[in-house]
This record gives structure tokens, sequence and C-alpha cells, in this order.
């Protein structure tokens, strides 16, 4: 277990939990100020995340707060990759803690349940932070077979995580991908269990499909929206390509664009400090 005598961060905070209806949700907060609820990725528990980020953002003023999908990691309930049913997990935990005037994120399939956060539950929302994910509707640019080659190795290695979160062909995206694998790793106990990988390979599929996100309802609140909603992409992500968020200029009126030259699927575990930045001044100031 974390030792409670440490200043709490990423790496040592311990698992609380939160009855929920009947399931309980696992869940770790650091830091104090505007609440910003992330939700996790494929296969993701609360520990895929890069801990520097974490850190990085609940030292710009934040309350960070991080989850187990419901059946997933330390949660209990019925399991799913549902986005639909994932963003009621998101919901309702907002609503067990009594949390107000909310930053809701989410990284990868997480950023989809974000996106029906907004769309479906925005009464406590303030901002969206969307990392590495995809808008909803049609593609102009798709996938690549790359990932889902990948995505269901069972047991991911550097190589792994290099190809599906970093830029394999830079050598400072390579470099980054150690660094952030090794903080990873930090956190020896109160880890969460992985995901089975059978299961998640059967939701994902194995080519590339448009739209990833078919989810005309939220495509269609998104463009009316006064929620502000930032982007945080890389240039090369192989499974969400950013230039689908591109497309949509002029057509999501409050939506803003980060995009890390030479990064990948997780350009917030790349540039941790810097992801945090932006997001940090997006919060203070997206009106």
């Amino acid at each position: 277990m974390p030792n409670p005598t440490h200043t709490p961060n990423a790496s040592n905070v311990a698992t609380r939990f939160v009855d929920v209806g009947n399931r309980k949700l696992a869940y770790r907060r650091i830091g104090s100020g505007k609440p910003v609820v992330l939700c996790t990725r494929f296969r993701g528990t609360m520990d895929v995340w890069d801990p520097a980020f974490l850190d990085a953002l609940a030292g710009e003023g934040f309350e960070v707060i991080t989850f187990d999908f419901s059946g997933l990691g330390q949660s209990t309930g019925e399991r799913t990759l549902d986005p639909s049913q994932l963003a009621i997990d998101a919901r309702d935990l907002i609503d067990a803690l009594d949390l107000q005037d909310v930053a809701i994120g989410g990284w990868s399939l997480g950023g989809m349940a974000a996106q029906i956060v907004v769309a479906a539950y925005p009464q406590r929302i303030t901002h969206a932070v969307l990392i590495g994910t995809t808008p909803p509707g049609p593609n102009v640019k798709p996938a690549e077979q790359l990932f889902y080659d990948t995505a269901v190795i069972p047991d991911y290695g550097l190589k792994e995580e290099t190809i599906l979160f970093f830029e394999p062909r830079s050598a400072a995206s390579r470099a980054a991908a150690e660094l952030s694998v090794a903080r990873i790793a930090a956190r020896k106990g109160d880890r969460s269990p992985p995901v089975p990988v059978d299961w998640a390979a059967a939701n994902l599929g194995t080519t590339p499909r448009s739209p990833l996100f078919p989810a005309d309802a939220v495509l269609e609140a998104l463009k009316h929206t006064r929620i502000p909603v930032l982007h945080v992409g890389g240039d090369h992500d192989i499974i969400f390509p950013v230039e689908n968020w591109y497309a949509l200029n002029q057509v999501l009126p409050t939506l803003q664009l980060v995009t890390f030259p030479l990064a990948g699927h997780g350009p917030h575990h790349e540039h941790p400090e810097a992801a945090a930045a932006h997001i940090a001044t997006f919060l203070r100031h997206a009106r």
C-alpha cells in the first residue's frame, strides 16, 4: 500500500471507493482546486496514466480525479466498453462526490465518454478536455491497421507502448516512451488489476472502421454547446488521427486544438508538463 505519511501524488495516493447504486467505483484524487475528472483509455485503469502528467496538472492548481470504470480495475459492477455506459460512470462519480464546476476529461475511449457527458449530462460541467480521441461522426482520415494488431497483444512492453502511444520514427519520442513507462511502473502497491485482454480484444474488432464513434446526437450537441472543448493530440495518432478534429473547424463553435509534432496517441505522456500547462491555461481562460 502507498505510504500515507508521504505527500499524496499520483504514485502514492491511496485508492478510495464510493458506493453508487449497486456497484463501487474505485477512484483516486490528488491536488486541490477545480476538479478535473479523467476517463481512461481502452484497456485502461487508473494505473495507465503517467503520474508525471497527473502531478503536473495537480501542480497547476487543480484537483485531479481518476477512476476505474465499472467492473474493471478495482471497481465492481458490470463491465462494458460502450462509451455511453462509461459516461454514466463519470456522471455517477461526479454526483456521488458532489463535485461542482467540473472539467470532464478523457483519453482515447475515455474521450468518447467525456463527449457523451458534455452532450447528455452537462449540468455540472464547465469544460471538456479530450486527449488522443476521435470526434463523433464520419472520419476524413482512417485509423491504421497497426493499432488493431498491436492493441490486443496481451502484455505491452516498451516496444508496444512506443508503437501505440508515441512516434517510433522519432528518437526523442522513443526516449520519452522509455521514461514514461518507467514512471507508470513506479507505483508498486495498490494497483488496479489489468483489463482482461481477450474480452477487450473482442470489443475492439480487428480492422479500422468509419465512423469510429457513430454518435450523431453527440455531434449535434457539440455543434450547439457553450461548454469550451479542448483536444490535445499528436500529429501521428495511429488510431484517432487528429486530422478528423481539424475537419470540424468552423463546425464545433467552442473547439480548441493543441497538436504536438512528432507525437502519437499519448501526447500527454510524451510531454506531460507541457500538456498539463496547455490544459491549465484552457481551464483558466476559456469561456
